[in-house]
């Protein structure tokens, strides 16, 4: 009796394991999915063909932006007794944080492995603090659907910052290791294109020269010499 007690024990020890993993693996999945639903296939697609590190950091701030400008579009609409607005915005500022956490992910997964991300780095010491601007703004904003919509926007508040200090001192030691960005970078690759242009005008008339050398090098034939 009371061995089989302890067969009984041990099987429902290792019952409560197997459903805590499941337990476990469902929540881990069901926050992948979370964070899926937070890109559109269009978005989704455009990350699975963007590796470079930086442009991917320049690719999540501008999906955030995205949702910052959506919400703003939809809060400044009047209530349609159809709809529950203050839920979508809510909604759609956890969007918001869902994606600047992914950024957070890929600067961590990128700074571990020594990707170069500079370019995105500044973009977002650039482009992080209007975004910051833009969340306050909405917090101070006079609107009776903040009370739905409100500790979304502490908590992108709170999160951005997060970011902001993050990806300000990852630049730091990324220009340490790689050198600092030239500053006329887009000039470069503007006189790059010039040159291009220039190169391809060069090559036309020099083909429009050697058609009009060879038109008056051509010896005449009978057909020439009747006109």
């Amino acid at each position: 009796m009371k061995r089989a007690l302890m067969v009984a024990a041990t099987c429902l020890g290792i019952g409560a394991v197997f459903a805590a993993t499941a337990w476990n693996s469902a929540l881990v999945e069901g926050a992948q999915i979370a964070k899926r639903a937070a890109l559109s296939d269009e978005e989704e697609d455009k990350l699975r063909e963007e590796q470079d590190p930086a442009k991917r950091v320049e690719l999540y701030l501008a999906f955030a932006q995205d949702r910052l400008s959506q919400f703003e579009i939809f809060r400044q609409k009047p209530d349609d007794p159809q709809y529950n607005t203050g839920k979508y915005l809510d909604q759609m500022m956890g969007q918001y944080i869902l994606l600047d956490d992914e950024l957070k992910d890929w600067i961590d997964y990128q700074y571990d492995r020594g990707g170069d991300m500079r370019a995105g780095l500044t973009k977002l010491v650039e482009v992080g603090p209007q975004q910051l601007e833009e969340l306050r703004h909405i917090q101070q904003a006079s609107d009776p659907r903040s009370a739905v919509y409100g500790h979304s926007v502490q908590d992108a508040i709170d999160d951005l910052t997060d970011t902001l200090d993050g990806g300000t001192k990852a630049l730091a030691e990324q220009i340490k290791k790689f050198g600092q960005l030239k500053k006329d970078e887009k000039a470069d690759a503007k006189a790059e294109k010039e040159r291009a242009k220039e190169a391809e005008k060069r090559q036309q008339e020099e083909k429009k020269l050697q058609k009009k050398q060879r038109k008056q090098n051509k010896v005449p034939t009978d057909a020439d010499q009747e006109n």
